[in-house]
């Protein structure tokens, strides 16, 4: 396995490998891989002669100092991870001054209000980091495919918009979401609260599915309703957005139409943590 840190050695490896293959893989992280990371990087793997995984803890994502400096930072534990997977694979792991030579600050984007809705409602100027970074990287490492996770899908309609603008050559690959076994998505964040609210937080995808199953049976009033009623019946559970849009737009739903299919997305924090979640309802 090479561990590069630097971009003036990234550069010279991308362009030998380049050279012999049109077919290099990319899965953007910022570390503390869990196992959707892994399904990920083993999709990847699948489907790429060369896999790079990035792991760069992005500081113009954070919208406060506090939720940056707590992120887990697990690096030597990840490698040992993407060994078990393949000891072939690439990473990539720079510091912030050779990513961000002229200053950390997000470039700015203009994605028709995708980026103001849902997470971005609540996180202004996150999906500008998002994009600065993943921006960086795939204009570093050039890749064929680049691969996502469908938890954060709101990030994926981002993504694509930034592929079609800049990248057209690229293949953006959506994986599904890893869950635990009582169906919580894995996000690096659980790790954050306690096991026993670990536990508790399988009501999050409960409740997507009881959205899922009664999205005809129900008005999205009460839907809503039910929704903050299941949430917040969980001590330091509270409800922060529960939205049913298009898929495709992340336009506001109004009034079903057969043509259109739609997302429901969730976010609940825990403990103070921000977990968020979406499903396919129909």
């Amino acid at each position: 396995m090479i561990i590069v840190k630097n971009i003036s050695d990234l550069n010279n490896i991308i362009s030998d490998q380049s050279s012999k293959t049109s077919n290099i893989g990319l899965v953007p992280t910022m570390g503390s891989l869990h196992d959707g990371h892994l399904a990920l990087i083993r999709d990847a793997n699948k489907k790429c002669d060369i896999v790079w995984v990035s792991i760069f803890i992005n500081p113009t994502q954070f919208n406060n100092l506090k939720d940056y400096n707590s992120y887990p930072n697990e690096f030597e534990n990840d490698i040992k991870k993407i060994k078990s997977i393949s000891s072939n694979i690439y990473v990539f792991y720079p510091s912030v001054s050779d990513i961000y030579k002229n200053g950390v600050k997000s470039e700015k984007f203009e994605f028709n209000n995708i980026d103001r809705v849902l997470e971005g409602k609540y996180r202004p100027g996150h999906f500008d980091g998002v994009a600065t970074i993943v921006k960086k990287l795939f204009k570093a490492i050039k890749p064929s495919k680049v691969f996502f996770g469908e938890k954060d899908y709101q990030q994926t309609i981002i993504i694509k918009e930034i592929i079609n603008s800049y990248f057209p050559k690229i293949t953006l690959i959506i994986c599904p979401t890893v869950r635990n076994n009582d169906g919580l998505a894995l996000s690096s964040r659980n790790k954050l609260i306690t096991k026993k609210s670990t536990k508790k937080s399988a009501i999050i995808f409960e409740t997507l599915l009881f959205v899922k199953n009664n999205f005809v049976k129900i008005s999205y009033k009460q839907l809503i309703k039910n929704v903050k009623q299941k949430i917040e019946d969980i001590s330091n559970f509270k409800l922060e957005y529960f939205e049913i849009r298009e898929s495709e737009t992340l336009n506001p739903y109004n009034e079903k139409n057969k043509r259109k299919s739609y997302r429901a997305f969730i976010c609940v924090k825990v403990e103070g943590i921000r977990l968020i979640d979406n499903i396919l309802i129909n």
